[in-house]
């Protein structure tokens, strides 16, 4: 087991920042800790990483005590937090080499071997004050994996980062999952979790509410798909209702549909072409997204919590 946490609570004064917290990673896999501010996500990371204790509970992390064992745990765990300090007049090599004098002779990678992985080659010799905000990101995330850890845990990573930045982020992450080490990152953006995470754990007010892949999120919320329909003339819409579609009115040439069923709809929609004499012209589908999930898991408005 990568991390054991069994009804970890953390109080800051009266406020319960979390709140019998139970999670289990197996080794592998990216998994994403989703919530509005306030929800505990840094609260959760920085108990891993041993910079908080906690109030209750029991906490493990490579079968260690982050507290007790913080100075093993740290030879075997890398962490990239949400803004990392890096000194602006020395060079990338000189900052990853500083660096790996930390750790005890042989256990960190050459400085050329982690420039390269993180594609910052080219960049070698170039002060840090001169690089891009996503280069800069890329070098934070050197300095997490310089040692090979066996866990990797990133705190909204890819914040303030353009697209482009983003993705390349991304694919780093990908192939460090791919190489047998297991991530755990936070992150604001929902989007991202869909698409990098193996599993994603949304946390409300110190809580957790949902917890399983993103497909399997979807699946079980059981949100309702919306369809757009246009065919070749008028139609009775009965055999679309009575498969559990109901109407939502007209935009321009197609009507709209929403519906819990999106595939007893579709076959529905076939018998009534058949039957009408009809031909479909055209049909849009809008399946939930993990977005729809996530706001319907910890609503719109932010929740006010004490994730110092």
């Amino acid at each position: 087991m990568i991390v054991a946490v069994e009804g970890l609570e953390r109080r800051y004064g009266a406020v319960r920042a979390l709140k019998g917290i139970d999670l289990a990673l197996e080794p592998g896999g990216i998994t994403g800790l989703l919530g509005p501010n306030g929800a505990g996500k840094t609260t959760l990371v920085e108990t891993l990483e041993g910079l908080r204790e906690p109030t209750a509970g029991r906490v493990r992390v490579l079968g260690l005590d982050p507290i007790r064992d913080g100075k093993k745990l740290r030879l075997r765990v890398g962490a990239q937090l949400q803004s990392t300090s890096i000194p602006p007049d020395l060079t990338c090599a000189e900052v990853l080499g500083i660096h790996a004098s930390f750790y005890p002779r042989g256990r960190a990678r050459p400085v050329a071997e982690v420039l390269e992985r993180v594609a910052l080659t080219p960049k070698a010799r170039a002060l840090v004050r001169t690089l891009s905000g996503g280069q800069r990101q890329r070098l934070a995330l050197a300095m997490a994996i310089l040692h090979g850890p066996e866990l990797l845990l990133l705190d909204e990573p890819t914040t303030g980062l353009d697209p482009t930045a983003r993705r390349g982020l991304h694919d780093l992450v990908r192939r460090l999952r791919d190489d047998g080490c297991t991530v755990l990152l936070t992150t604001h953006y929902i989007e991202e979790a869909e698409q990098l995470c193996d599993r994603v754990v949304v946390l409300r007010e110190g809580g957790i509410v949902a917890d399983g892949s993103p497909f399997e999120l979807l699946q079980r919320a059981g949100g309702s798909s919306t369809l757009w329909i246009a065919c070749s003339g008028p139609f009775d819409p009965a055999p679309l209702i009575a498969a559990g579609a109901a109407p939502q009115g007209v935009d321009g040439a197609h009507h709209r549909f929403v519906t819990r069923d999106p595939a007893a709809a579709v076959v529905a929609l076939g018998d009534m072409l058949r039957g009408q004499g009809l031909t479909l012209t055209d049909l849009r589908m809008k399946r939930p997204t993990l977005e729809d999930v996530y706001l319907e898991l910890v609503g719109p408005e932010p929740v006010e919590a004490g994730d110092a």
